[in-house]
């Protein structure tokens, strides 16, 4: 028998989190190893237990989700994230995917759609309340428009790729360099070819570029 899926919880309203323990909890493929009420706790219990997915809440005290979010991501933490927010807002949704976060949930929906969520974020696949599929859309006309403007975009390497969505989140080479396991001057190399794919002249043209498109990348 396959081991049940173990997620964290954290909400900062008590009654929310009841009804949502309660779907969880019926599921005999799921446990719900422990639950939060602030994003600080969150990250601690995401460090200690390492569930295999978290379920946070975009608006909580000391910590929001995103950022509960991005210390898992930076800490490289073998955890998934489902976000879960009260606000339809393209911008936050594009924030979220462009973090990493693979679950993205209406909490108006979150009854109806938390399940089939969990179950596809643990594959390491994405999911987003139907309601707000328009956004995803969006982001996809957006880049494909992107790639007709830059076709260079189609030239780029694996590596270089993902090098130009950390330039994107504002990372210094250094930075990259120490997250990816590379030398600085490796990372520099990679970003001057990156900038002569795209016909990018100059590391400030190159660091406004991926900033202006991190959302299409």
């Amino acid at each position: 028998m396959n081991r049940p899926l173990t997620i964290l919880m954290a909400d900062d309203h008590p009654i929310f989190r009841g009804g949502l323990r309660q779907i969880i909890t019926a599921e005999a493929d799921l446990k719900l190893v422990q639950e939060a009420g602030d994003g600080e706790e969150a990250l601690r219990m995401a460090r200690e237990l390492k569930p295999a997915v978290a379920i946070l809440d975009l608006d909580m005290p000391k910590l929001g989700g995103l950022e509960v979010a991005a210390g898992i991501f930076r800490e490289r933490l073998p955890v998934r994230v489902i976000v879960l927010t009260l606000h339809r807002e393209e911008q936050l949704f594009n924030a979220a995917l462009d973090l990493g976060i693979l679950g993205y949930v209406l909490k108006d929906s979150a009854e109806d759609d938390i399940l089939e969520c969990i179950h596809a974020v643990a594959a390491g696949q994405h999911y987003l309340s139907p309601s707000i599929s328009s956004f995803l859309l969006n982001r996809n006309a957006r880049a494909a428009a992107l790639h007709r403007a830059k076709p260079g975009l189609a030239e780029l390497t694996p590596a270089e790729r993902r090098i130009l969505r950390l330039i994107a989140q504002s990372k210094t080479s250094k930075e990259i360099a120490d997250e990816l396991g590379l030398s600085t001057r490796t990372v520099d190399n990679h970003r001057f070819n990156i900038g002569t794919k795209l016909g990018l002249h100059g590391t400030h043209s190159l660091i406004k570029f991926a900033f202006d498109h991190k959302s299409e990348l």
